[in-house]
């Protein structure tokens, strides 16, 4: 059987918790913390359609069960995405890295989060080719990879290991770059496979998705063609099976479960949302478990460890109050889902 992992299995029966932040502009990316020593802490970045927009880093106090703003940093343009360094042991600097115009790095400290590099793969230009996603290699966080909508991938190495003074200086430079799709690239994801820093897949508006090798970048291997080419926006990494991806194309109700040894063929189709798909997570703890959110204002837990029969319903549902435009399941705490909607943070307790 594969239940989903509860931290209060046989003890009292675990309330409804869900805490809210209502934060003070529209809010489009968000991610939770890693380190083990900032639990409730997450990054939140808004979305105005104009070069200035903010940064915000949000912190739950446990004892008054309110979130407080832990300190807010300009950011030209909507970040596509916001990331913390995906550092569970607390080793590394407290990084935290968006994606925009250009992926930057940011410092958080305790009064201030300060900008430590902007990587910038285009030097020749006066123009930059925004990017649509980025991701940060869990088995090695000195490397990151983005997407972008001149068709490539690029795959930066990260150096924080210089010390000057008593600060390490973080820096990056670019260790490759290719073109991943015909058209423009919208995700991109790192798999846990093979040892899980060379794999990784890309999605685009030519509506494949792609996988790579580090390797062997000279082919990559089609996993997946939308039937009717429509744009494919997203893809997220099975937590525990590498073999398994889900995407979503754009303005589609459904998201798609592919097996990556089963090319091009869906092994399952979760299709109870009654408005377009804008978010999927992952369980961290559990291969057959994921999350979908949806312009319908829902929430929805899937069980699809009866693949290939069709998955019908999900296991578990939540309405928030408005669109959920993103949703992220906390990496080092499974017991809780954040999610955003008009200018409003969540965090469930699953």
């Amino acid at each position: 059987m594969c239940a989903l992992p509860s931290q209060s299995q046989g003890g009292p029966p675990k309330r409804k918790e869900i805490y809210k932040y209502e934060a003070p502009l529209c809010v489009y990316s968000m991610n939770w913390s890693i380190r083990p020593d900032k639990r409730f802490r997450l990054a939140l970045g808004s979305f105005v359609e104009e070069y200035n927009n903010k940064v915000q880093i949000v912190s739950l106090d446990e004892d008054t069960s309110e979130f407080t703003s832990k300190g807010t940093f300009d950011h030209p343009y909507p970040t596509t995405k916001i990331m913390f360094i995906p550092d569970t042991k607390g080793v590394f600097p407290d990084l935290l890295a968006t994606s925009g115009d250009y992926l930057r790095v940011w410092r958080v400290g305790d009064t201030e989060t300060r900008l430590e590099c902007l990587l910038n793969n285009n030097k020749n230009s006066d123009f930059c080719a925004p990017l649509t996603s980025f991701d940060w290699n869990e088995v090695d966080p000195n490397l990151l990879g983005t997407s972008s909508i001149d068709t490539t991938c690029t795959i930066w190495g990260l150096e924080t290991g210089q010390v000057l003074g008593r600060v390490n200086v973080v820096s990056g430079h670019v260790k490759t770059q290719l073109i991943a799709h015909d058209k423009e690239v919208y995700d991109i994801a790192f798999s846990r496979a093979g040892g899980g820093r060379d794999m990784f897949a890309s999605v685009g508006a030519d509506g494949s998705v792609r996988m790579f090798d580090l390797r062997h970048l000279e082919h990559s291997t089609i996993i997946y063609e939308d039937p009717q080419h429509h744009p494919l926006l997203r893809l997220g990494w099975n937590k525990q099976d590498p073999n398994y991806l889900a995407t979503m194309a754009m303005d589609a109700l459904e998201v798609i479960i592919l097996d990556v040894r089963v090319p091009c063929t869906p092994v399952a189709r979760l299709n109870n949302h009654r408005a377009c798909v804008n978010g999927i997570a992952w369980a961290p703890h559990s291969s057959c478990h994921i999350c979908t959110a949806a312009d319908d204002h829902q929430a929805l837990i899937w069980d699809i460890q009866q693949m290939p029969r069709a998955i019908e319903d999900p296991i578990l549902a939540y309405t928030a109050a408005g669109e959920i435009n993103q949703i992220q399941w906390s990496s080092t705490q499974p017991d809780w889902i954040a999610i955003c909607y008009n200018n409003c943070l969540e965090i469930l307790r699953v």
